[in-house]
């Protein structure tokens, strides 16, 4: 397993001061909220936490006994999410944007964002004539977003994205492990398209929880109507 280090965060701290570290959660389920992890870290910090690497190489187990010593690690840290419905109206990046500005709004304001992958999804574009007026983007109820800086495998390779990652990961599975389930296995697969879930969906057809405007296994058109 990679043992992440904060080789990346330290020099960022040093070159633009308070760094806010993200990583999203949900991007490629099909049902329940896309969400977004921030830790806010400067350059000198106490001992990393013990046993913290990238959530999706750890145990539920494991990743559960982090989360206490992470917040207390911390400087700060916020988790915002975009429901199902939000990501059906805006599509998904717009909606990885409005749970990445609602984390961000839980926290004190960063100098600079590092992102996990090659994707800035954070930013925020400049509008057109074709932008809704109640676009999220243009909520400015909502904090700015500070420079963003993207790295490949920052959760595996930076120790505030890892921890990030490990907040994100563990509430948005209690949140699907919490939801009434008639039959779709939400605590097994969390919202994504396990075996146990195209069943279910097969069986029981749409919930009020799946992203309606996506390709949902063995749902026609029709049965979105």
């Amino acid at each position: 397993m990679i043992q992440p280090d904060r080789t990346t965060e330290v020099a960022l701290a040093k070159k633009y001061g308070t760094v806010a570290a993200m990583d999203e959660v949900g991007r490629g389920a099909i049902a329940g909220p896309v969400g977004v992890g921030c830790v806010l870290v400067k350059e000198l910090m106490g001992p990393v936490p013990e046993g913290l690497a990238d959530s999706k190489m750890l145990r539920p187990k494991a990743r559960a006994g982090l989360v206490n010593a992470i917040t207390s690690w911390a400087v700060e840290y916020g988790l915002g999410y975009a429901s199902n419905s939000e990501i059906d109206r805006w599509g998904i990046v717009a909606a990885l944007r409005l749970a990445g500005r609602r984390a961000l709004a839980k926290v004190s304001k960063a100098d600079v964002v590092l992102l996990d992958g090659s994707h800035n999804w954070l930013s925020i574009p400049s509008p057109d004539l074709l932008t809704p007026v109640d676009h999220p983007d243009l909520d400015t109820s909502l904090p700015e977003v500070p420079p963003v800086i993207t790295q490949v495998k920052a959760d595996a390779n930076c120790c505030a994205v890892a921890a990030a990652s490990v907040l994100i990961k563990v509430d948005r599975d209690r949140y699907m492990e919490s939801l009434p389930d008639p039959g779709y296995s939400w605590a097994s697969n969390k919202g994504y398209a396990s075996a146990a879930h195209k069943a279910g969906l097969a069986e029981l057809g749409v919930s009020s929880f799946h992203r309606r405007s996506w390709h949902l296994p063995g749902i026609s058109e029709d049965h979105l109507k």
